[in-house]
């Protein structure tokens, strides 16, 4: 197992310095951010231009990574793919076309991105959308050797009372996703933070879903368990501080927070898991600046090399 992170934490750095810097301090991949130029989504970040992309510039990056002995797992556009308006979804959906191929281009194997939901819809009628929106990703994804890895968060920060803004978050949800569409290249980016505030077992949906986890998140999650009993699991209604601010958990560098890292390690090695672990920084405590953003993620980097 490789450890790596989601670059987009390190802001407009350039991603040769990234790379630079990741291979410093001891990683081996990383998972790179590949939103728009102009984009509205917290943590994203626009370190390849994939719509300009060339063979070029291409063969340029791959020589960077190859002299630090680095490598990239994935290529990260995570947005909502079922947007309910039209030309935002078909915006979304083209540059996700464009950051496959740039994997494509790149010999990248994976593309990560969110299955999304439209609001106005049933979560049946969002499964019957998403095939129709999925089906031709995922072909033309075949055609370029790349696989599409679905990020397990609810995304409460899309809907304005706090409930789930993806069709993706839990294991009911993923048995319909792969019924769906049971295609060998579409798959979990599995992220156990966001199943355990949720009240999910992750070690359990770890062994459950092990033929379907193309890759992992390492993000560690903190929960208030006095605040849970009084906001509920359904998360602080009043007085939100902005739409994330459910009140009862807060994400954290692995090892902060009540993730049981050493169980999880062991159960991907029980699973045969022998790919990517990356490092998916939204720990605040370690944002105020990149001093601080690198500072979280040699924090991160130390604990799971120990455990690895």
């Amino acid at each position: 197992m490789k450890l790596g992170f989601l670059t987009g934490i390190m802001g407009d750095l350039p991603l040769k310095e990234k790379i630079e810097w990741a291979h410093k301090i001891g990683f081996e991949t990383l998972e790179v951010s590949c939103w728009p130029k102009s984009n509205t989504r917290d943590y994203s970040g626009s370190d390849i231009d994939v719509e300009n992309l060339t063979e070029e510039k291409a063969k340029e990056l791959k020589s960077i990574l190859v002299k630090n002995k680095m490598e990239i797992a994935t290529l990260a556009y995570y947005d909502n793919n079922l947007d309910q308006n039209l030309d935002l979804r078909i915006k979304y959906n083209n540059h996700l076309l464009s950051v496959i191929d740039a994997a494509s281009l790149l010999g990248v194997k994976n593309v990560g991105t969110f299955i999304g939901r439209d609001f106005s819809l049933t979560i049946e009628e969002n499964f019957d959308k998403m095939v129709k929106v999925f089906k031709p990703i995922l072909e033309y994804a075949k055609t370029k050797d790349v696989r599409i890895i679905i990020e397990n968060c609810s995304m409460p920060g899309w809907h304005k009372d706090g409930w789930a803004g993806t069709i993706s978050y839990s294991p009911e949800l993923w048995d319909e996703m792969f019924k769906r569409l049971p295609y060998d290249n579409f798959g979990l980016n599995f992220d156990p933070s966001h199943l355990i505030w949720l009240g999910i077992d992750y070690i359990q949906a770890l062994k459950n879903f092990k033929n379907k986890i193309f890759t992992v998140h390492a993000k560690d999650t903190e929960i208030f368990e006095d605040k849970k009993d009084y906001y509920s699991i359904l998360g602080k209604q009043l007085g939100r501080k902005d739409s994330w601010d459910l009140g009862f958990w807060r994400h954290r560098m692995p090892g902060k927070g009540d993730i049981n890292w050493k169980k999880f390690i062991e159960t991907l090695k029980e699973i045969d898991y022998k790919d990517e672990i990356i490092i998916e920084h939204e720990d605040l405590e370690y944002q105020d600046s990149i001093g601080k953003v690198k500072e979280g993620l040699e924090i991160g980097y130390n604990y799971l090399r120990d455990l690895i």
